[in-house]
């Protein structure tokens, strides 16, 4: 098992081919700063390299996330520009972009508040497990700002335009059990749970077809934004690549055996 050390701003672990990544700065409740950001994108990037093929990302502490450190992070290179449209085009929207573009499937384990851009990179996951305590929160308006880190997309998508304009336009927490019940999240659980869930999950994704998942997950994303003709021919596309892998041919022959499939995620 490799592991980070503890002083991180992204702590590190990887065993049983899953990644555990978690938001480190606990005394903040692991508010994001551009220090965070590249720890983050550093901690992706190694997971993958290092051959995850699943990634959990879950937060120290009391919070998963609560969005922008207002108080201006850990040293002069976390001071809050005056334009915050310069932090979003640097940290924020490259960090959500490497999220959808992993080629890996990628598990939330939501242990506490997710606030403002915490929400929108809580949603960021593939599958979100959320504790039964935690809450969601739109909380950009109670601070005079607009929705960011891709939550205005993901939120409009799960809920539609009604809910998330009240969602946004009214700013309010969003219990668990309601998070669920509009698709924001895929389960609750007991709060000393939910980090085993959500391991348990990236496991069963970690042993399955890598190649195929990571396609998967890509191509649900290009079917929000495309119309029907569209997606039959993305369809085609990724069904020709993922044919041709080693996985495939196993779980052929797996058939023909009457036995399970082993992927190897080639």
């Amino acid at each position: 098992m490799s592991t980070e050390p503890s002083a991180a701003k992204v702590a590190y672990a990887l065993a049983d081919n899953v990644a555990t990544l978690t938001l480190n700065r606990p005394e903040r409740l692991n508010a994001l700063t551009p220090t965070l950001f590249g720890e983050w994108q550093t901690a992706v990037d190694r997971a993958v390299e290092e051959g995850a093929r699943a990634i959990v990302v879950t937060g120290a502490g009391k919070a998963f996330c609560a969005g922008a450190d207002l108080q201006g992070g850990d040293g002069p290179e976390d001071a809050l520009s005056r334009d915050l449209s310069d932090p979003l085009e640097t940290h924020y929207n490259p960090m959500i972009r490497k999220l959808a573009d992993c080629p890996v499937p990628i598990v939330s384990a939501i242990n506490g508040p997710a606030v403002g851009a915490g929400m929108g990179f809580a949603l960021s996951g593939d599958i979100a497990v959320m504790a039964r305590s935690a809450y969601l929160m739109l909380a950009f308006v109670n601070i005079g700002l607009v929705p960011d880190a891709g939550s205005t997309w993901l939120v409009a998508r799960a809920v539609g335009r009604a809910k998330a304009l009240e969602l946004a336009l009214l700013g309010g927490e969003i219990p668990a059990d309601e998070a669920l019940r509009l698709g924001l999240v895929n389960r609750v659980v007991d709060d000393e749970a939910v980090l085993d869930e959500a391991l348990a999950i990236a496991r069963k994704l970690a042993d399955g077809p890598s190649r195929a998942l990571g396609l998967i997950r890509k191509q649900v994303a290009f079917a929000l934004d495309h119309d029907f003709d569209a997606v039959l021919a993305t369809e085609a596309k990724n069904q020709a690549i993922a044919g041709a892998t080693q996985d495939f041919m196993e779980a052929v022959m797996a058939f023909r055996e009457k036995r399970p499939p082993r992927f190897q995620g080639k």
